[in-house]
């Protein structure tokens, strides 16, 4: 057991922050790797679903930037800079995917040609899935009830009527827009703490 991992901690390690769980990752603790993959995970498949990789290459993309980052991580200087990090890995990775799946067919013609250059990554991707991972972690810092009902009211479609919600909630229907006010208030205020405008 690593004596790094097995001091008191002051919070429990589903709050530590990017610079905790790399110390922690690096101390080798097995569950702040489990959660810092858990917290990026979405970060990661988003880019190969944007670049339209399929289902199969999107979990290639992932997986190989998941071993990039664990041959990696020790390398980082500034724990914060982390997400941008793996957006580019996994934009580097899905470009390379796609462009293997072009080259199958083009490449054989003429197999003189030079590789092509890995374009840099566009900084509107890189803004739009910034402000997508943020809203991923200031949901998170919800509590449980609010982020499902925020869940239940703006990430379905169509919405769930208030009557549904209040019952899978336990709550009076008369109660739902109350809640809701007051849940959307704290999710502003959370993303307003991680710097989103």
């Amino acid at each position: 057991m690593n004596p790094a991992s097995s001091k008191p901690r002051e919070e429990p390690a589903a709050v530590w922050n990017d610079t905790q769980l790399v110390k922690e990752c690096l101390a080798g603790n097995e569950e702040a790797w489990s959660l810092l993959i858990e917290k990026y995970k979405a970060l990661i498949y988003s880019i190969p679903v944007k670049y339209g990789l399929p289902p199969q290459e999107a979990a290639d993309v992932f997986q190989a930037t998941c071993t990039e980052l664990l041959v990696r991580l020790p390398e980082l200087r500034e724990p914060r800079a982390l997400p941008k990090w793996l957006m580019q890995v996994a934009h580097h990775e899905s470009y390379r995917w796609k462009r293997q799946g072009q080259r199958m067919v083009s490449r054989d013609a003429d197999p003189d040609l030079p590789e092509p250059e890995i374009p840099p990554i566009a900084e509107s991707l890189v803004r739009q899935t910034q402000e997508e991972q943020m809203l991923r972690d200031a949901m998170a810092a919800l509590s449980l009830q609010c982020r499902r009902l925020v869940e239940l009211l703006f990430y379905e479609v169509p919405a769930r009527p208030y009557a549904a919600v209040a019952k899978e909630l336990g709550l009076a229907v008369g109660s739902i827009g109350f809640t809701r006010q007051r849940c959307i208030e704290r999710l502003r205020r959370q993303l307003e703490d991680l710097g989103f405008s």
